[in-house]
């Protein structure tokens, strides 16, 4: 159904995708999490960004860029790690998407996610986001985009 979001209509594209998204963000995060990844995608990302730490820069601007409601992506495409952004409820692997790839990492940057610990200050808040990614699931998402 996401494939193929440019052919139905807004209302079952917007719960669709954001039943997708939502159920992918979720399943990334933990109570336990944070850290840095390592083994291939912390090289991975080390190698695409220069360290963990420009990522870190680099995904918060994306997500500080989108205006309005959507989410910020790393993705893999053509093999190579990639940050995007996409508005409401689209995601890379739409048709629609701007920059289309296989999204290994996502994060809600609409301000339900954030709102009520952080206000309007989403930069705050995609700082905060690093302590719970699972890097491990994140990992999995990695090795199934790099096949």
């Amino acid at each position: 159904m996401v494939k193929n979001a440019g052919n139905i209509s807004p209302a079952v594209r917007n719960n669709g995708g954001g039943h997708w998204n939502h159920s992918f963000f979720w399943e990334i995060l933990g109570p336990n999490a944070g850290g840095k990844p390592s083994g291939k995608l912390g090289e991975a990302i080390n190698s695409t960004f220069g360290s963990f730490e420009s990522f870190q820069e680099k995904f918060a601007a994306g997500g500080a860029g989108r205006f309005g409601s959507g989410w910020v992506w790393l993705i893999v495409k053509g093999g190579k790690l990639e940050i995007t952004s996409t508005p409401n409820q689209d995601n890379p692997l739409m048709d629609v998407a701007e920059v289309k790839g296989f999204p290994i990492l996502g994060v809600d940057v609409w301000e339900h996610a954030y709102y009520l610990k952080y206000q309007n200050k989403r930069l705050d808040y995609l700082k905060a986001i690093w302590n719970v990614i699972n890097w491990d699931k994140v990992a999995k998402h990695f090795d199934v985009a790099s096949k």
